[in-house]
């Protein structure tokens, strides 16, 4: 082991090799980019600006949209500058930050789905009570948990990848730093970090995934309970964004994680891996947005603001 030569960096393998597909796929990644960044962006300067807005909700949705953003930064560009090269490399401490910030911000995504669950059930099904339950403390305990979870089990996720002899190779079958791909390179025993993954990942998962079903199965209850057809309407109505989210995000969460290396398909999981690093972030605001009419009516209301000022409008 002491005549191996220590990787300083390595070569992303990308989405695919075939060269009349990089200009393609370059604009559509970088159209994809954005639109995650207005749409989220958008989604803050929305809710700060709109005091109709400041409630639990949308105090949620704002770190959602903060969290969509930085972990999409963490992969895209890298992507899209890919596409433009013909060697895809990246040193050692930048993988390794990329990975930090990638499994960081999706954990806490997956805590705050948890967390605007929690928030709907006491909308739905204590509304007498909601004001004295998700109170700012509350909100700003449950957002600090889910940053906290997460920048901590990424910090575990990173000392465990990383401290790993790489000799196999340094090219990463795939187009961003991820776990498994790293750990197939390496020629240390990966036994400890496949069982801390899976333990952590399975933890996060039934944890948060408990806390949603069984906040919806409450809320399903409470909605069939109600004698008003618009009630029922209105509760399902601000449910069905989140649900959407949340069916989408863990989807492919499940997918990637809670499966031994063994059996991983690095092409299968890179369009697994797409949909959770590009197309969820991007998809969030535009689900909330056009399934909602508070940030429609908020939108048309800031919109009309803009234009009166730049005097476009009278």
């Amino acid at each position: 082991m002491n005549n191996i030569s220590e990787v300083t960096e390595f070569i992303l393998v990308g989405l695919t090799d075939a060269p009349e597909l990089q200009v393609p796929l370059f604009i559509i990644f970088t159209l994809i980019y954005l639109t995650t960044l207005f749409g989220n962006l958008g989604m803050i300067v929305l809710i700060l600006l709109d005091s109709r807005l400041h409630t639990p909700m949308y105090f949620f949705l704002s770190n959602l949209a903060l969290v969509d953003c930085v972990y999409a930064s963490a992969v895209t560009p890298k992507v899209i500058e890919g596409f433009l090269t013909e060697h895809k490399i990246i040193s050692f401490n930048a993988c390794a930050a990329q990975m930090f910030f990638l499994i960081a911000f999706a954990i806490i995504e997956g805590f705050l789905l948890a967390s605007m669950a929690f928030d709907r059930h006491a909308a739905v099904c204590k509304p007498l009570h909601y004001s004295t339950t998700m109170t700012a403390t509350m909100c700003a305990l449950l957002t600090a948990g889910s940053y906290t979870t997460g920048l901590l089990q990424s910090s575990i996720h990173v000392a465990f990848t990383f401290h790993l002899s790489f000799c196999h190779s340094n090219v990463v079958n795939h187009f961003f730093c991820d776990i498994p791909p790293l750990l197939s390179l390496s020629c240390s025993d990966i036994y400890t970090n496949e069982i801390v993954l899976l333990f952590l990942a399975a933890f996060n998962i039934a944890l948060t995934v408990l806390v949603i079903l069984s906040s919806y199965i409450l809320i399903f209850i409470a909605i069939l309970r109600m004698h008003s057809a618009e009630g029922q309407k209105k509760a399902i109505s601000t449910c069905t964004s989140h649900l959407t989210t949340v069916s989408i995000f863990y989807g492919t969460i499940i997918f990637m994680y809670l499966q031994p290396s063994s059996s991983h398909s690095m092409d299968t999981d890179k369009v697994a891996s797409v949909f959770y690093t590009m197309i969820i972030p991007m998809l969030n605001p535009l689900v909330y947005s056009l399934r909602n009419k508070e940030v429609k009516n908020a939108f048309k209301k800031v919109a009309g603001k803009v234009l009166f000022s730049l005097g476009l409008v009278k």
